[in-house]
């Protein structure tokens, strides 16, 4: 009886599995022609030479494009600004994030109109919200150059989005305002996901709630935080219409990133070879993160389930 109750389960699995796939075919084909195939095509162009100096023909060049980039230092300048940037406004998004979550987690009058309202600069388009956020740090009528002169701060007005230094930092408020509630909203469902009674016994045995916050919160909250985190990562790295809003990638390049770039490269310069190349680094960098990424969240759900 258990041997028949068995193969009926494995029947009935492999049935769900077989129209699983049936179900999915469609997606899968449509991301196949939608992203595959632009994947493919910027492989094969990186080993060609396409630009003003061939006349638009393809020349094959074998991997001199690749070789191209290790004398580019505009590329390389680029890549460290999208570090920059990355590293920065993605961290700052976590802590704020926590934060968010954690206020947004607990029950008072009006939380959800509260949440509703956290939401609305996710919800702005980045384009638009670009333009505004140049208008906030214009050094003749910016708001926070007026703000810094009526508090006495300054007597005239600072050009955020003309120094090198301010300018990563203006474009990285922007982003840290914007996509924070992104990030606070993922948080949000996990700790709505985690049981009441922990904290409870927790306290119980005499632990404060920083402890509790450490000891329970991070631990359980982990594999949404690396999803957040990866989400986030590949967003940020990625990042083009914001920068390119607010400062087109200046002042000297000083927050020109790799998207920027390859824009540069490909629609003003037309070398679409090496733009192909540059799209191609970019591409395996980002795999290589969200492989490590996978990797961590892997061992983080296996860490909150106990798992050694």
């Amino acid at each position: 009886m258990t041997n028949d109750k068995t193969m009926k389960l494995d029947v009935v699995q492999k049935r769900e599995q077989k129209t699983g796939w049936i179900l999915l075919l469609p997606a899968l084909i449509v991301m196949l022609v939608v992203y595959a195939y632009p994947i493919l095509r910027a492989f094969w162009l990186s080993v060609f030479t396409q630009n003003l100096g061939t006349e638009l023909e393809l020349v094959f060049s074998g991997l001199s494009n690749y070789g191209r980039m290790f004398n580019d230092g505009r590329f390389w300048q680029s890549l460290w600004n999208t570090t920059v940037f990355t590293t920065a406004s993605v961290l700052s998004e976590l802590i704020l994030g926590i934060g968010v979550a954690l206020v947004l987690n607990q029950a008072f009058k009006g939380r959800g109109i509260v949440r509703t309202i956290t939401l609305i600069p996710w919800a702005l388009p980045t384009a638009v919200m670009g333009v505004a956020w140049a208008w906030i740090f214009n050094d003749q009528y910016g708001v926070v150059n007026d703000i810094l002169r009526r508090l006495g701060f300054i007597e005239t007005g600072i050009s955020w989005l003309g120094n090198p230094t301010l300018a990563m930092i203006a474009v990285i408020l922007a982003d840290v305002w914007k996509t924070t509630p992104f990030i606070a909203l993922l948080l949000l469902a996990g700790l709505q996901s985690i049981p009441g009674d922990l904290y409870e016994a927790h306290s119980l045995d005499g632990a404060t709630p920083w402890q509790s916050f450490w000891k329970i919160t991070v631990p359980l909250l982990m594999p949404q935080i690396i999803v957040s985190l990866l989400f986030r990562f590949a967003q940020a790295f990625a990042i083009f219409d914001l920068i390119q809003v607010m400062t087109g990638g200046g002042p000297g390049g000083a927050t020109e990133t790799v998207s920027i770039y390859i824009y540069s490269t490909v629609m003003r310069y037309l070398d679409f070879g090496y733009g192909s190349a540059l799209i191609v680094v970019t591409f395996l960098i980002l795999v290589i993160a969200v492989a490590i990424a996978s990797f961590l969240l892997t061992r983080a759900r296996a860490n909150a389930a106990g798992v050694r």
